[in-house]
């Protein structure tokens, strides 16, 4: 199972996610099958819970699948590790935590 980085815009990929109240800030990690509603939905507050109460709201890290159960395995492991492990990915492939929801329109 390797993830394809970026969001090529085909509404069959599935895709992981980390958001960011701000650079270095509070993460969440979340899987959808559309990444672009998702993304509404935590931006407008629609769904109350975790990321409205932090004001998490950047797309900082995405990772695309084929399946649904490849992204959930994935959101499971990245829910798992340790913050300094998702702030290396986020680094690695978003060295300036800039707001990847602009790639996706």
């Amino acid at each position: 199972m390797q993830p394809q980085l970026g969001y090529d815009g085909a509404m069959a990929d599935f895709a992981v996610y980390i958001l960011a109240s701000q650079r270095n800030g509070t993460l969440y990690t979340g899987s959808t099958g559309n990444i672009v509603r998702r993304l509404e939905e935590h931006r407008s507050g629609v769904v109350a819970g975790f990321t409205q109460t932090h004001s998490v709201k950047l797309l900082v890290h995405l990772e695309t699948y084929l399946t649904i159960d490849e992204a959930r395995v994935r959101e499971a492991a990245l829910k798992r590790w340790r913050r300094d492990w998702k702030i290396a990915l986020i680094e690695e492939h978003n060295p300036d935590w800039r707001d990847l929801a602009q790639d996706l329109a």
